[in-house]
């Protein structure tokens, strides 16, 4: 059985990065706090807790004082910065260079519809940590949308900018938008260029990953999917990859795989969201290599 990882899986950019700042600043600190899971993945959290990092939630941040607390990836909204700076906390800040970016251009887009008396739609999960950081941008007064069924919370009759999650599937947001397009022409007759503004905000690092692992899973015979069962990312790249080989298997680590899944001779590819650490797959393709070959089925 010959068991390969997918060089392309793994953490993207900002999760890296506010690891390794976790960790950094951990070498000097006995304990650092986090506001949230520094990343959507059981084990890589419980790593880091053992190593000091305590993960706490808003209500909790707002009670801390004279401390230092990390700030994820997925950024956070204006709110939280106001909360540190009356309660003496020092912020570590791993927000991702590409979400504070997203955020800024919703600030801006959202000042002008306010002008405009037009909308700000998002499309994402609601309640998860990038995007309520991007609708603090707003007020709280963004749309948040996933399904078609969302968007009868849209007034058509006003202008409409619309923006992604970072981590969301392409093909879902030119979905969602054409949809939008449809529902405004009905609404008003024609689609004028004041009447919507669609920003692809998807951050190509990750949706590039959506056509590699479709030619890893063809590659394969089997597919093991690691990645945390919490991971938003996680699910829909596995999905990427059971569209192309129903032999694909998602865990969360080596203690889940079942042997009967392989037999002997085949290809077998390991791959992850953008969520997965590294050493994670490889223990996974570690434990793999030490079975024998007999114990696979002919």
């Amino acid at each position: 059985m010959e068991v390969t990882i997918d060089k392309n899986s793994g953490y993207c950019f900002g999760v890296e990065f506010a690891i390794k700042m976790a960790e950094d600043e951990m070498e000097h600190s006995e304990k650092l706090y986090c506001l949230g899971d520094i990343v959507h993945n059981d084990m890589e959290v419980n790593r880091l807790s053992e190593k000091g990092l305590v993960v706490i939630d808003r209500e909790q941040l707002s009670q801390l004082t004279d401390c230092k607390v990390l700030i994820r990836a997925h950024g956070e909204p204006p709110e939280t910065y106001r909360t540190a700076i009356e309660n003496n906390i020092e912020l570590i800040d791993a927000s991702c260079p590409v979400v504070l970016k997203l955020q800024n251009r919703v600030k801006n887009a959202f000042d002008k519809m306010e002008r405009e008396e037009g909308q700000i739609v998002i499309y994402g999960k609601k309640g998860h940590a990038e995007v309520i950081g991007l609708t603090g941008q707003t007020l709280e007064k963004a749309i948040v949308v996933m399904e078609e069924s969302d968007l009868d919370k849209i007034d058509f009759t006003r202008p409409v900018t619309l923006f992604s999650q970072t981590t969301k599937s392409t093909k879902g947001f030119y979905e969602i938008s054409g949809k939008i397009e449809e529902r405004i022409k009905a609404s008003k007759g024609e689609l004028a260029e004041l009447d919507y503004n669609a920003n692809d905000s998807i951050c190509r690092q990750v949706s590039n990953r959506e056509p590699q692992l479709q030619r890893f899973a063809k590659e394969n015979d089997v597919i093991l999917f690691v990645s945390g069962k919490k991971s938003s990312n996680g699910k829909a790249l596995y999905q990427v990859c059971l569209k192309e080989n129903p032999r694909s298997f998602f865990i969360e680590n080596e203690t889940e795989l079942d042997l009967e899944w392989f037999s002997k001779g085949e290809k077998v590819g390991i791959c992850g969201a953008t969520s997965t650490p590294m050493w994670l797959m490889e223990r996974v393709k570690e434990y793999l290599d030490l079975q024998p070959e007999q114990v696979l089925t002919v």
